[in-house]
């Protein structure tokens, strides 16, 4: 029997997760809402079309909401959802405060409901086995990841949506905080934030570039860097380095890799592994899937966790643990001080 989805949120993600539930046979599309008026492919264009979410979930009844909609209000909406009966996928981050993203972990513990986060890169093969590969070299970790957009045009205009609500270093920040938090498995003690206005085209109080660093229990430390707009250097916009006392994992990417191809975020060339005992190993991953493949994987994921009631604890957990990191790196930009976790 497929499951009865609804999409919330028709922008870039909104529409690649709408076409993935469109090709898979495990889910049946019964409905998709935006508020404003929003040019669809030619695959989605049969399905109902509101403006209003609320109305949707009482009159269509899914099985599943999909939240694809500005950072601000996934909380709320997935609430909503599971107050419905509903399950719940919903796009990083998954709240906008540490408060609302455990509002809606409790939610989904008492209501017995599945959430499932955009967490996409966990069903990213380079990724997957990056992960691997740092672990069996052993921590502690220094882990080196950025990722910069040179964003101009409708990208640009999308990221100043986003800027009304969340800074690069949250909205971007929560995959790769979460890429340490997988390999270390050591809890967060300390997180040092900078960031810095770049442009008059977004409000006072946001920023379009920051980077911050993260200490945590096991001595190992993080570095995270993130900006947004047209005055973004196209150099070393892409750095994705663990290293630790026996060695070293990148992921390497091609010499014409552009920092404003959605692609770019996901696919690599190469991955190098260098041990400091027996020199460096280079693994292809020249076939690895395109941004809307993942997003496939990802609602093949989401039927799995479904129909075999798997156990989302510990990823719900992990969501809501990256999302409190880059919040406090958020805050430690704003207030010039470092912030204490976990005490």
């Amino acid at each position: 029997m497929s499951i009865k989805v609804l999409v919330a949120g028709l922008g870039n993600m909104g529409r690649s997760h709408a076409l993935a539930y469109h090709n898979d046979p495990a889910f049946e599309i019964i409905g998709l809402v935006n508020r404003s008026k929003v040019d669809l492919p030619a695959e989605l264009q049969g399905y109902p079309l509101l403006t209003d979410y609320a109305a949707a979930l009482a009159a269509l009844k899914p099985d599943l909401v999909c939240v694809a909609t500005y950072s601000d209000s996934h909380a709320d909406y997935a609430c909503a959802a599971m107050a419905a009966g509903a399950d719940v996928f919903v796009e990083k981050p998954l709240a906008t405060t540490v408060a609302d993203a455990r509002r809606v972990q409790a939610m989904a513990v008492a209501s017995g409901r599945k959430v499932v986060v955009g967490y996409i890169l966990r069903h990213h093969p380079s990724w997957i086995r990056l992960i691997a590969e740092a672990r069996a070299l052993g921590g502690p970790y220094v882990f080196r990841l950025n990722l910069n957009q040179q964003s101009s045009g409708p990208t640009w205009e999308v990221h100043k949506a986003l800027m009304q609500t969340t800074p690069p270093i949250v909205d971007c920040g929560v995959h790769y905080v979460d890429v340490m938090c997988q390999i270390t498995d050591a809890q967060p003690v300390e997180v040092r934030g900078m960031g810095l206005r770049l442009s008059h085209e977004i409000a006072p109080d946001m920023y379009n570039y920051g980077h911050f660093q993260v200490i945590f229990a096991d001595g190992s430390l993080g570095w995270y860097e993130a900006g947004w707009g047209p005055m973004m250097s196209d150099t070393a916009f892409f750095v994705k380095d663990v290293v630790s006392p026996n060695g070293a994992v990148s992921i390497r990417m091609s010499e014409s890799a552009r920092s404003d191809d959605i692609d770019t975020h996901t696919k690599t060339s190469l991955l190098r592994v260098h041990k400091v005992a027996t020199g460096d190993t280079d693994i292809s991953m020249a076939d690895e899937p395109g941004h809307q493949e993942l997003c496939d994987r990802e609602a093949a994921y989401v039927a799995r966790a479904i129909n075999e009631n798997l156990d989302l604890t510990r990823h719900m957990n992990d969501a809501v643990q990256s999302l409190a990191i880059c919040l406090a790196a958020d805050e430690s930009v704003r207030s010039g001080q470092p912030v204490k976790l976990g005490a």
